[in-house]
């Protein structure tokens, strides 16, 4: 044994903090082998943000919908630093789109398939996250913390929030899975576990198990169908309603900054239907460059934060929201069902820019600055810089494909023309009243405020055949 023993200046902490001389001798991965787990991390986060995603539009729950745009751009995140890392390691990234592992493509097939909310949570949140983590700590573990200290860095901060994301999924599942439900899957979740131990765990680790004769694939035979029509639950109950024009309202000078700010919440919190929609675009637009899913993910998910802005906005001033807001799913049903995905990526992009006028994103700042709101203000802040990004998001993804700017815009504009005279439909076929439920609203406001209320905004009705050129004359106005 060597008697040598070697000790940095002043023992200041060696390599940098990241490790002992004892832990860095040690042998970890080779580069081949932390390559292949890395690529199985890559193929997993991309599957869980395609379920996510091909899932979120005709989820009914509400919650979940905003947990799944947020999980998603988790994954798209981390799926980002997996493929730079692969790239680095002497390994073409060409190859990131093969499937590592049969056994993993069946399993991840039969989570998208399950047909039941609660299958889909127990897949998801139950089997492929957990098993994602567990990749990630093990690859933390047994690599190298000097030579591959890249591969750990990147693996340490997924861990991070994919915990997180276990620790939602434990307690999602615990509300909405119960005892029962979990007796009648449990054929099901045997399975999705015997295609993890063929696989050798989802990081490839462990010893392979064969699969028996009894593991009969159950969702996985067939070819997914993505349902793009939005579901919402029973907090929507007439979810047809456009018996009020939030805009027309926010435009209107004679009304306050105080009771703008009150619709404002509520423009936010029906920005639901955006990830409805956008879900849409991101399952049904195959092939694209990896920025674009990375980019248009990163999207959904503060749309779901802008809605979930208004939500909050709601529950700081003590309004019961489901029972006063008629919160609609028209937008997001009409171009799910009548456009394209290009078309819909069109018509976000010409609300966008509408957005960046001066009577777009400026201007709720603004009025929320006025109303003496100062969460009002401070949602605003940030509903407007995000639109400043998704502004050069549209132009990266959208724009790019036209010859310009305005000839990318006057196609969003004719795209959208094509979804905006359906309103009365509904009424005829008695699918709603379009009911102004305005003045109940503002009617508890003013009462838990304490404020009297304004007469004119108290017996503010609208109509949707108010013309979009009525709206831009209103808007210049204000």
């Amino acid at each position: 044994m060597s008697d040598f023993s070697y000790s940095p200046y002043r023992n200041l902490p060696p390599l940098a903090g990241l490790a002992s001389f004892e832990e860095a001798a040690q042998p970890g991965l080779g580069v081949d082998e932390s390559v292949d787990r890395i690529k199985r991390y890559h193929f997993a986060l991309k599957r869980l943000m395609q379920i996510l995603q091909a899932r979120l539009t005709a989820e009914p729950v509400y919650e979940l919908k905003m947990a799944f745009s947020l999980h998603s751009h988790y994954c798209a995140e981390h799926c980002t630093a997996m493929r730079e890392r692969v790239a680095e390691m002497r390994t073409p990234p060409l190859g990131l789109e093969k499937i590592p592992d049969p056994h993993l493509e069946t399993f991840f097939n039969e989570i998208q398939n399950a047909p039941t909310t609660e299958e889909l949570l127990t897949g998801i949140y139950e089997y492929a996250f957990p098993a994602l983590l567990r990749g990630l700590k093990r690859h933390v573990q047994q690599t190298n913390p000097l030579s591959d200290h890249p591969s750990l860095r990147i693996c340490r901060f997924a861990t991070v929030e994919m915990e997180e994301v276990v620790e939602y999924g434990k307690k999602a599942v615990g509300c909405l899975v119960d005892a029962g439900q979990k007796q009648v899957m449990a054929d099901w979740t045997s399975l999705l576990q015997a295609l993890l131990d063929a696989a050798g765990d989802l990081d490839g680790s462990q010893e392979r198990m064969p699969l028996k004769d009894e593991d009969i694939f159950r969702y996985s035979g067939q070819a997914f169908v993505h349902d793009k029509v939005p579901k919402r639950d029973e907090r929507f109950p007439d979810p047809y309603n456009m018996g009020v024009h939030a805009e027309e309202f926010l435009y209107d000078p004679r009304f306050q900054s105080r009771d703008k700010t009150l619709m404002m919440y509520y423009k936010r919190l029906r920005e639901i239907d955006v990830p409805e929609m956008m879900a849409t675009i991101l399952t049904e637009t195959p092939q694209k460059p990896w920025g674009y899913y990375k980019d248009m993910t990163r999207q959904l998910w503060d749309e779901a934060r802008h809605a979930m802005m208004g939500e909050v906005g709601f529950v700081k001033l003590g309004i019961d929201w489901p029972k006063h807001v008629m919160v609609n799913f028209t937008w997001s049903l009409g171009l799910n069902t009548q456009l394209q995905p290009w078309e819909r990526h069109a018509v976000l992009y010409f609300i966008e820019q509408g957005l960046m006028t001066k009577t777009g994103k400026r201007f709720e700042w603004e009025v929320g600055a006025d109303s003496g709101d100062a969460l009002s203000k401070l949602f605003q802040d940030y509903d407007w810089a995000d639109e400043v990004l998704h502004a050069r998001i549209g132009r990266d993804w959208y724009v790019s494909a036209f010859g310009d700017q305005k000839e990318a815009i006057d196609f969003g504009s004719a795209c959208w023309s094509k979804v905006l005279s359906n309103w009365s439909a509904w009424k005829e076929e008695g699918k709603t009243t379009h009911r102004n439920w305005w003045p109940g609203l503002y009617q508890s406001f003013c009462e838990r405020q304490g404020l009297r209320p304004d007469p004119a905004a108290l017996d503010f009705a609208t109509t949707y055949e108010t013309t979009r050129a009525d709206l831009e004359k209103l808007a210049a106005s204000a």
